[in-house]
């Protein structure tokens, strides 16, 4: 089980850096402060994210902002190894062995200003990475005090039990939303919740304001009526639908949007009506349950 408490929303990085937004270390220091005022108190990161820099980016603004440690939680993951300038690779690939996890880990303190992150995180499963050795990096990094929980993104529950016989899993960051629900049905979250494994959700809107095809269509006239009966916006309603999912998955959401941000935490308010929640599913589906 899970020894850290995280935000019941976390705050994506993904998008901070050079791969989006291109935040300033001042922008990205109000925005640190912005999401911990409205009780958004987890960040999530990965090593790639930025190509490489983001995370740098990120400590030296939270370095700026004098936030004690104490009052935010960090995640970041590890595993993919991208042709970048800041690495000598070829080819897109995949490292899992015990010197590069804790290579990277430690790459990654660094570059947040930090001792310890609250979670770590295989990025993605790859066909080589063998269970013993992945398990002699966690434990090494857990027993220095360099980590406190660690987890899973990306993986499927026979790879994660896989993982799961050599050491404990607390989470498991998968796609999950009212247009991408897989997790929900192909046994994901039953096997989460059996060995108390607790899913964080990436990309928790979904296509529904990404695309134009019949299922957003359909989802979005059901969501116009649902703003007016519940007084939220379409994106809170969308969050309050994952949190109803007794599997207590957290969102993960990626916008920087100031009038948003304040926003997220009320789909944590808000009790979703069980027939609204199965009519979000309905015409997601195309049709009616069984």
């Amino acid at each position: 089980m899970s020894k850290t408490a995280l935000s019941p929303i976390i705050s994506g990085t993904m998008n901070w850096g050079v791969w989006d937004k291109n935040l300033t270390t001042k922008e990205m220091e109000n925005l640190i402060q912005l999401c911990i005022e409205n009780k958004i108190t987890t960040f999530d990161h990965a090593d790639i994210y930025g190509s490489y820099t983001t995370e740098a980016d990120f400590g030296k603004a939270f370095h700026n902002s004098k936030i004690s440690r104490e009052k935010l939680q960090l995640i970041t993951k590890c595993g993919i190894q991208m042709i970048a300038e800041s690495r000598p690779n070829k080819i897109k690939h995949y490292d899992y062995s015990k010197d590069y996890i804790v290579w990277s880990v430690e790459e990654s303190l660094k570059k947040l200003k930090t001792d310890y992150v609250d979670v770590f995180l295989l990025h993605r499963p790859s066909p080589l990475m063998q269970a013993d050795e992945i398990a002699e990096a966690v434990e090494k990094l857990k027993a220095e005090g360099k980590i406190i929980d660690f987890g899973l993104s990306n993986f499927t529950s026979s790879q994660t039990e896989l993982i799961r016989q050599k050491t404990e899993i607390s989470y498991n960051q998968v796609q999950f939303s009212a247009t991408n629900f897989e997790p929900m049905v192909d046994g994901s979250f039953d096997y989460m919740q059996t060995h108390g494994i607790r899913p964080l959700s990436w990309n928790p809107l979904g296509t529904v304001f990404r695309e134009d095809t019949k299922k957003t269509r359909r989802l979005k006239k059901l969501l116009a009526d649902l703003v007016q009966k519940y007084g939220f916006g379409s994106d809170t309603l969308l969050l309050a639908w994952i949190l109803k999912h007794p599997s207590a998955v957290i969102p993960i959401a990626g916008t920087v949007n100031i009038a948003r941000i304040q926003a997220l935490m009320k789909a944590v308010e808000l009790e979703m009506d069980k027939e609204d929640w199965f009519a979000i599913w309905t015409e997601s589906r195309g049709e009616e349950v069984a």
